[in-house]
C-alpha cells in the first residue's frame, strides 16, 4: 500500500494535474469514471510498473523472514536399564540442580547378586587360608616320602654290597622285594610332590583368579545398583513427568520425562528466508523481529550466522534412488539472529514463534568508498526503502494483539 500511495504521487498525481490545468479537462466532465483509463492511461502504466519495481526492490534488499523461532534443547529423562520405578524424588514441573536425584529403579535382582558376589569372596578368603595348610600338609607329606624313599635306597644298596661280598646271605627275592619298595616310595614322592604342586597353584593362581572374578562381579552388580538411580544432567525444569512408584520404564520405548535446560540457545534465534534472498543475507545485517508472547515491542536483532546449506536439499542414502519430484517443497536460507542489545529477549519464552524483516545496510561501504558515484546515490535510496518494511514492522505489532485475541 505505501508503494503504490508512493507511486501514485509520482504518476499519477502529476497525470491528472497537466490534465486538469495544462488542458482544461476537468474530473466528471471530460475526465469520467468510463474514459479514466483513457484520459490518465499513462499516469496508471507508469504508476503500475514503478509500484512493482518497488515492491521487487524492497522486499529482495530487505526481506521478510518467513518464520522466526526461539528453538530450545530437551533432555530425555532415560535410565540405564529397564525396570520398574523403586523410589520418585522429584514432581512434575519441578525445577532441579545439575546432580539432583530424579528416581530410583527397583534394585532386588542387583542388591541378590552384590551379596552373592560377596559370600563368593568371603568363601575364596577361606579357601585360600584353607589352602595354605593343605600345602604345609603336602610338604610335609613330600619329606616323608622322600625320607621313605632314602631308607629304601640305603636298604637296597646295602643289601646289594652284602649280595655281591656273599651272594648266599642275601637272596634274589629280597633284593627284588628291596627294589619294589624303592620304586614304591619314588611313586610315593612324586605324588606328593605333584599334590603340593597342585596346592601352591590352587593358593598362587586358582584362587586369586576366582576372587578377582567374584570381585568384579561385585563391582558389575554395585555399578547396575548405582545406575539405577537416574540424576539431573544439566540444570532445568523437569516436565511431562508423572512417573509413580511400580511404573516400568524402558530406555528404549518408555522415557520418564523430559529436561528443559534452563540454558536452551543463550538468547539466539533462528529466522529461515526465501532462497532468492540469499545474495543480501550476510553476517552483520540488522534484523527486526516482533513475537507473540512478548507483543507490541520491537526486538532489534543482528545475523550471527548463516547456514552454509539449504536443508531441503539433504538426502540420506537408501535402497531406493532419488526423485527430483519428490522433494518439491523448496528449501529456505537459515540463519541466526542474536539481539543487539543485551536483555531485550528476556520477555521471549523459548519455542515463541516471531515475524522478522532484515535490512541491507551499505552505509559503511559507501563511506569506505566502495560504493560511489551513481551506484552509491543508488545504495542509499534502496537502503532509505526500507522504512516501509519498518513501518508495516510496527504496524504488525501493534496489531498482533487485536490480530490474535479478536479475528483469530
Amino acid at each position: 500500500m505505501l508503494e503504490l500511495i508512493f507511486s501514485a504521487l509520482v504518476t499519477i498525481l502529476p497525470d491528472y494535474l497537466y490534465r486538469r490545468y495544462r488542458q482544461g479537462k476537468r474530473m466528471g466532465h471530460e475526465i469520467t469514471l468510463f474514459n479514466v483509463w483513457y484520459e490518465l492511461r499513462w499516469g496508471l502504466t507508469s504508476c503500475g510498473v514503478l509500484a512493482i519495481a518497488l515492491i521487487t526492490v524492497i522486499f529482495h534488499f530487505h526481506p521478510t523472514a518467513i518464520t522466526v523461532q526461539s528453538p530450545f534443547r530437551t533432555v530425555s529423562v532415560l535410565s540405564e536399564r529397564a525396570g520398574r520405578v523403586a523410589e520418585v524424588y522429584v514432581t512434575n514441573n519441578a525445577a532441579v540442580a545439575e546432580g539432583d536425584a530424579l528416581f530410583r529403579l527397583d534394585t532386588s535382582r542387583q542388591e541378590a547378586a552384590a551379596e552373592t558376589a560377596r559370600r563368593s569372596i568371603a568363601e575364596v578368603d577361606a579357601a585360600l587360608l584353607l589352602g595354605q595348610s593343605e600345602i604345609a600338609a603336602a610338604r610335609g607329606q613330600f619329606d616323608t616320602a622322600g625320607a621313605v624313599l632314602a631308607q629304601a635306597e640305603d636298604d637296597l644298596a646295602r643289601r646289594t654290597e652284602i649280595a655281591e661280598r656273599n651272594n648266599t646271605v642275601v637272596s634274589e627275592q629280597e633284593l627284588q622285594r628291596l627294589e619294589r619298595a624303592v620304586l614304591q616310595a619314588t611313586g610315593a614322592r612324586d605324588a606328593a610332590l605333584a599334590t603340593w604342586d597342585a596346592a601352591r597353584t590352587r593358593v598362587n593362581d586358582v584362587l586369586p583368579a576366582q576372587r578377582q572374578r567374584a570381585l568384579a562381579q561385585l563391582a558389575e552388580a554395585e555399578t547396575e545398583i548405582q545406575l539405577s538411580t537416574v540424576y539431573a544432567e544439566v540444570a532445568g525444569t523437569v516436565t511431562q513427568f508423572l512417573l509413580k512408584p511400580g511404573d516400568l520404564v524402558n530406555p528404549i520405548l518408555r522415557p520418564a520425562g523430559i529436561l528443559v535446560p534452563d540454558v536452551t540457545g543463550q538468547g539466539r534465534f533462528v529466522a529461515s528466508f526465501k532462497q532468492i534472498s540469499a545474495p543480501v543475507l550476510v553476517q552483520g545485517m540488522l534484523v527486526e523481529i516482533a513475537c507473540a508472547s512478548k507483543p507490541m515491542e520491537v526486538i532489534p536483532m543482528v545475523i550471527a550466522e548463516r547456514q552454509g546449506v539449504i536443508a531441503g536439499g539433504q538426502f540420506r542414502p537408501g535402497d531406493t534412488l532419488v526423485d527430483s519430484l519428490d522433494r518439491r517443497r523448496p528449501g529456505t536460507v537459515t540463519v541466526f539472529l542474536e539481539p543487539v542489545f543485551k536483555g531485550h529477549t528476556d520477555g521471549v519464552l523459548p519455542g515463541s514463534q516471531c515475524v522478522g524483516v532484515a535490512y541491507s545496510n551499505r552505509g559503511m561501504a559507501i563511506e569506505a568508498g566502495d560504493i560511489q558515484g551513481f551506484g552509491g546515490v543508488v545504495a542509499s535510496v534502496v537502503d532509505g526503502m526500507g522504512i516501509a518494511n519498518a513501518i508495516i514492522m510496527r504496524a504488525q505489532a501493534v496489531l498482533l494483539p487485536v490480530k490474535a485475541l479478536v479475528f483469530s
